[in-house]
């Protein structure tokens, strides 16, 4: 039988927890009770709110009157029992529902669970941005429609359809690990499409299982965080655009240690420069003025992207060595000489020989670590000859680390 851990604050939302839990046991599935709330809870609890904040390094009784103190040390707490518990089998999944402040507390001890666990947050906040709660993980974010205050029926009926989520989760067959193939992850893009299309026909016939990231911000984070959870056994990082966005202000930025996971966990990579000729904002008239009389295409009704200047690609091509000069293991680095992305081929709407050298120049020019191999093809990145070149490196690179390993 499957356990869930149940956890929030049952001081103040008593009565709809407690709702959840006989929701539950209706459908035989066990809970455990976690109780993060600083004063007494109004329902039986398993692990009670002193067991909590002593995790979260703190007596219960000096947290009363400071409620930020308080935050900060039951999300410590929680984020130290849920991993535990899970680690131990106690649970096999996590399940909560509440405002910002419970939102906050539960999620942070679900984003330390492994990617498949099962995790349901219902949340008042679930209708807007939800990257700081999911950040990398897989939580599912479900709103509560209405406050999370007292057992109407809308609430009931969100409440009983989590709960319906959550169990359909805990039944669902899993995977056996064991058998699985080994994974690499690859980075794509709509205008790298075609190019990793191939390489991953190629990679899953020599038996391994692709796992494909959208390079849309979220997507280099989740796959730098499953890089250092041991996920991989290698990455074919082809589309580096993330760093357009983190460097000139575009809306999908993945943040300022994009690059960085596959060094420092050894894992073995191919990378190249795709979509770096593009900056990614939203609608046209969400472009910042000061780029209005850049060369501006539209994507889609919601997506505009900006041309990189030779003067961006510069620095674009000095960040990427930076990042790439920490490798301690070969490193194989892909350059497409007749274009970037499917935008950017001659008679593209982004062809510009000139940034596209100063791109290249720079990566190569700062270059300067032996492990580090560059490696230029006269195609554009989409072209099958690239992209079966990345395969055959990755390959070679991965077999090569089990020589050395």
């Amino acid at each position: 039988m499957a356990t869930v851990a149940i956890v929030g604050t049952f001081d103040t939302k008593g009565r709809e927890f407690d709702f959840c839990r006989h929701l539950f046991e209706q459908q035989g599935v066990d809970t455990l009770m976690i109780h993060a709330g600083t004063k007494p809870a109004s329902i039986p609890v398993d692990i009670d709110a002193p067991e909590v904040a002593a995790e979260g390094g703190a007596e219960l009784s000096d947290l009363m009157e400071d409620r930020g103190r308080a935050m900060a040390a039951m999300t410590l707490g929680v984020t130290s029992i849920i991993p535990r518990l899970y680690e131990d089998g106690t649970i096999d999944g996590v399940f909560s529902l509440g405002g910002s402040g419970g939102t906050a507390l539960a999620t942070a001890g679900m984003r330390k669970l492994p990617v498949g666990v099962p995790k349901v947050m219902v949340s008042t906040m679930a209708g807007g941005t939800v990257a700081e709660y999911v950040g990398t993980s897989d939580i599912v974010m479900i709103p509560s429609i209405v406050d999370v205050q007292g057992l109407n029926s809308i609430l009931q009926t969100i409440l009983r359809n989590a709960v319906g989520a959550m169990v359909g989760m805990l039944s669902a067959e899993k995977v056996d690990e064991v058998a699985a193939k080994p994974h690499i992850a690859a980075t794509m893009f709509g205008v790298t499409t075609p190019c990793v299309n191939r390489a991953q026909e190629i990679l899953e016939a020599r038996g391994y299982e692709v796992v494909v990231f959208h390079a849309t911000g979220a997507g280099g984070k989740s796959m730098e965080q499953l890089i250092r959870d041991g996920y991989f056994v290698g990455v074919l990082d082809l589309t580096a655009t993330e760093w357009c966005d983190e460097l000139f202000g575009g809306i999908l930025a993945a943040g300022p240690h994009r690059h960085e996971a596959a060094v420092d966990a050894g894992v073995p990579q191919v990378v190249s420069v795709g979509a770096l000729d593009m900056v990614n904002f939203g609608s046209p008239d969400t472009v910042p003025a000061h780029y209005r009389g850049r060369n501006l295409y539209p994507h889609n009704p919601q997506i505009t992207l900006m041309r990189t200047t030779a003067e961006e690609n510069r620095q674009l091509g000095e960040k990427l060595a930076e990042k790439l000069n920490r490798a301690t293991r070969e490193t194989v680095v892909l350059l497409p000489l007749k274009g970037v992305s499917a935008i950017a081929v001659e008679g593209g709407p982004f062809y510009d020989r000139d940034a596209d050298r100063a791109l290249f120049e720079a990566l190569e020019g700062n270059l300067d670590n032996e492990h580090v191999n560059v490696q230029s093809l006269d195609t554009d990145i989409n072209d099958p000859v690239f992209a079966e070149a990345a395969a055959q490196a990755l390959i070679e690179l991965i077999e090569d680390s089990k020589g050395t390993n």
